[in-house]
This record gives C-alpha cells, sequence and structure tokens, in this order.
C-alpha cells in the first residue's frame, strides 16, 4: 500500500504565475525513492508537500489531492502531519530549535508529551542512527554545517516517523559523513519505513534506491532507477590573474568559540588575484577560516593583517543575507547603495535567476539562494559594522552576528562616536537606524555599540535576536 499519494496536484506560490509543481500523480511506495532534478526544477517544493509547509506554511494556491497516510495534506495541520512525516531540510539551520544537541533532537519528543523516562533512550538512538553518539552534550552553535545537518536527521529519526523526507542531505557533508547519512537511511528502509530523498550525488543512492522521481520545470516523471553513465570529462581552462600584492595574511594565527581552540597556529597568505579554494573534513576548521579572513572573528592568538577596503563575507547558510521581499527588489538595494544604474535583471540573468525575480527569496531552493546572495553581493561589498547588541555575552555575540559580516571589537576607531540606541524610546530608535542607513549609503562606516556582559551574567536572548533581526533588515 502506498504511503504517500499525490493526485493531478498543481502548485504556485504567492504572487508567481506559473506553477512551482504542474499537474503531478504520484505514488510514493515503501522503500526508498529518490528525486532527482535540476536546482530550482521544483523538488524542494514537491518534498514540502508531503509535510504539509505546502501550502500551509508558504501560501500560495494549490490544486489537486494529496495524502500521506491517510491524511488529506490539504486539510490536515502540519502538526499532525508531523507524527507520521519526519523532515530533514538543505539547511539544517532551518529547524534548530535548542543550542544543546540533547534537547534539540529531544524537540519533537517533548511536543508529543513522551513521557522522560522514554525519552532519553529515543535520544540516544537516534543519535547512534544519524552517526553523532559522539556529539552528545555539545552546543549546536559550535558544530560545522554537516554536523549540524547529521544532527537535524537525528531530530527526524527520533520521532520514529513512517516516511522520513531528506532535501539534499549530503550536499554539505564530507564523503565520510554523506555515507552515514545513507547508512540511516538504509536502515530506515530495512525497518519497512518509507523514505523519499532528493539529491544531485546519485551515484551510490542509486544502488539502494527502490523508484526514481524526476523533477524539472515543475513536472514529475517516475521509473525504476538505473546506475548513472559516465560521461566523458571536459577539461576548462581559466585564464589567470596576474598574481598582485599580499590580500590578507594569517601569522601564528589560532581562533575557536567558547575558549575552544578549532584552528592553531596558523600561517597562511592570499594574494590580490588569486583563487583559493579550502578542502576538508566537516568540522575540520573550513568556515572558521574564512570568518577569520573575513574579520568576523577575531583572533585568540597570533596576527590578521587585510588590505584596507570593504570584504564580502558569503556564509554557509546564504538565507542570513536575504531579508526583502522580492529577490529582484534585494537586488535593486545593493544597486542603489552602490550608485550603479545597472538595472537588477542584468545581474539576475548572469546568474540564471531571472525567471525568479518576483519571488520571495527565502521560498527559493538552497541552490538558487546560494545565487541569490550573490547576486546581492555581487556589486557591494558590506561595511564592518560593530554592533554587539542587546547586553550579550562576547561568543555569542560573535555567533549570532558573525556569520552576517559584523565585526565586534573592544573600542571604536580614534575619533569615532558611538551612537548608543540601547535605552531610547523606540520612536528614537527609528530615527538612529535611519541615520545609520543613510551613513552607509554614503559610503561610510556606522558604529552601532551596546555594552557586553560577561559569560555568567543574565541573557535575554529572545531580545538580542528580536532586536538583532530589526537592525539587520535596514542596514544590510
Amino acid at each position: 500500500m502506498a504511503i504517500a499519494r499525490l493526485n493531478q496536484l498543481s502548485y504556485w506560490y504567492p504572487g508567481a504565475d506559473q506553477p512551482a509543481l504542474r499537474d503531478v500523480s504520484l505514488l510514493i511506495e515503501a522503500g526508498l525513492t529518490v528525486v532527482a532534478g535540476p536546482s530550482g526544477g521544483g523538488k524542494s517544493t514537491l518534498l514540502r508537500v508531503l509535510n504539509g509547509l505546502v501550502p500551509h506554511f508558504h501560501g500560495g494556491r494549490i490544486a489537486g489531492a494529496a495524502e500521506v497516510d491517510g491524511h488529506d495534506i490539504i486539510t490536515t495541520a502540519t502538526r499532525n502531519l508531523a507524527r507520521t512525516v519526519g523532515f530533514v531540510f538543505q539547511d539544517p539551520e532551518l529547524q534548530t530549535v535548542y543550542d544543546a544537541v540533547d534537547r534539540e533532537v529531544a524537540f519533537g519528543l517533548e511536543n508529543i508529551a513522551l513521557p522522560p523516562r522514554e525519552m532519553a533512550g529515543r535520544v540516544d538512538e537516534a543519535l547512534h542512527a544519524a552517526g553523532v553518539a559522539h556529539l552528545a552534550g555539545r552546543s549546536v552553535r559550535t558544530l560545522s554545517g554537516g554536523e549540524r545537518q547529521r544532527i537535524a536527521l537525528a531530530s527526524a529519526l527520533a520521532m520514529r516517523p513512517r516516511l522520513v523526507v531528506l532535501d539534499e542531505p549530503t550536499s554539505q557533508l564530507d564523503p565520510e559523513g554523506a555515507a552515514m547519512v545513507l547508512d540511516a537511511v538504509k536502515g530506515i528502509v530495512e525497518q519497512g519505513r518509507a523514505a523519499v530523498i532528493a539529491e544531485h550525488r546519485l551515484g551510490r543512492l542509486i544502488l539502494l534506491a527502490d523508484a526514481m522521481v524526476t523533477v524539472e520545470n515543475g513536472s514529475v516523471t517516475t521509473g525504476r532507477p538505473s546506475p548513472p553513465m559516465p560521461s566523458g570529462l571536459t577539461s576548462i581552462t581559466y585564464a589567470r590573474s596576474p598574481r598582485g600584492p599580499v590580500a590578507w595574511s594569517l601569522a601564528g594565527a589560532s581562533a575557536g568559540f567558547g575558549g575552544r581552540v578549532v584552528l592553531d597556529s596558523v600561517y597562511a597568505a592570499g594574494h590580490r588575484g588569486e583563487v583559493v579554494a579550502l578542502w576538508g573534513p566537516n568540522g575540520g576548521g573550513k568556515t572558521t577560516l574564512l570568518r577569520l579572513i573575513a574579520g568576523a572573528l577575531p583572533p585568540m592568538a597570533g596576527k590578521v593583517e587585510r588590505r584596507p577596503g570593504r570584504i564580502a563575507y558569503l556564509p554557509q547558510n546564504p538565507t542570513a543575507l536575504l531579508h526583502r521581499p522580492t529577490l529582484r527588489s534585494e537586488v535593486s538595494l545593493t544597486l542603489e547603495r552602490a550608485g550603479d544604474p545597472e538595472p537588477p535583471e542584468a545581474i539576475l540573468k548572469e546568474l540564471g535567476l531571472l525567471a525568479v525575480a518576483g519571488r520571495y527569496p527565502r521560498d527559493l531552493s538552497c541552490g538558487e539562494r546560494q545565487r541569490a546572495a550573490l547576486a546581492a553581493e555581487k556589486k557591494l561589498c558590506p561595511h564592518y559594522l560593530v554592533m554587539t547588541a542587546t547586553p550579550i555575552p562576547r561568543t555569542l555575540a560573535l555567533t549570532i552576528y558573525g556569520d552576517l559580516d559584523f565585526s565586534v571589537i573592544d573600542e571604536l576607531p580614534p575619533n569615532r562616536t558611538p551612537i548608543e540606541t540601547r535605552l531610547w524610546s523606540e520612536r528614537d530608535r527609528a530615527q538612529a537606524f535611519e541615520f545609520i542607513r543613510d551613513k552607509v549609503r554614503r559610503g561610510e562606516q556606522a558604529y552601532v555599540v551596546y555594552p557586553l556582559i560577561e559569560e555568567s551574567a543574565q541573557l535575554d536572548l529572545r531580545t538580542a535576536v528580536r532586536e538583532f533581526e530589526q537592525l539587520s533588515r535596514i542596514v544590510f
């Protein structure tokens, strides 16, 4: 018997003229179903139908019928579907609630009121199944993107759902981490449950799959999985720019979080005109090194030098840079700040995003969001803004703001006057934000200073995050 059934289903995102899914009829049986197709073709949208996020969360228009385990998706609340369908997003941060790994994996169990005596065993079982038992007790914010992705899988497995849906779960994993995830998926199938996984890397998955679904331009085709045919390799040669002066350098630099050293005594340098590729396992320190170079993370020891000027940092989570209602307005804002008369459509066309120019950036696929963030950065590198938020610990300030190109420092440069807004009224804050925005548009640096507190002091995290979101929407 099919675990999920879609019948002539079509779906339009809010404001879209063309459907993201077009007349889809599909049966999902027990076993492993692999979903393939190009970026932006509709894979993520199809998967989100299975747990009700489409249409209940994203809105828009839907036609046709869909059901999972006998539940009508269109009329059943997502909170009820969550008992049957476990979902792992492309971006694990979209479903992270708690900072402690164990609490995070237990979150779904808490919401179904599972007795505490059973909860610990379920959490331990899920952590082992996802290959991350060694991360128990860790802080989620100290984990690499790949490690977070496996924690997200463990959170889904803890619910023991009948159907597990995974949206490109190995996209941020090294080969060892990807193998662990696929082993966990294989175990799900061997237990008699169904799994649906969208992926671009199909090699090993094809050998495990029971069914194959291809999504392209919103249309779905099905068939038996078959090993991909080897294709000829094409050699591409790029003309190299002349090597210029040193752009950045690290001399004995060490970096980490909360007193934990991630990088120790690094010596490295990059020159103007160079393209440097970083490679290494999940949790090896790649993101920490990039943030150290960009100035988003201060060194614990050693010296970091950069040439004067702006620095653009595209984080692993591109959603952090996207705040406008449409992708076109996101790029328009960048061009306006840069004083560039070029129409936004030119950049969007260059990056293959013209067809989604009117879409809300956070509704795009992960690949499209990466290109959208690149489009938003292409013409303007962000200034350094000094913002340590509502009184918060230094390490948390770096965690919350560091990925968004904020620089946290101890004191202002000479001849700079801080803008103190912590005790202002809402009206005064709004005027201050307008002042900051005008300074940035003129190409100046704006410094917004809040007091740091000791790690042991009380923290109102909700206020800190709310204030951060309000500021980032205006300044960025």
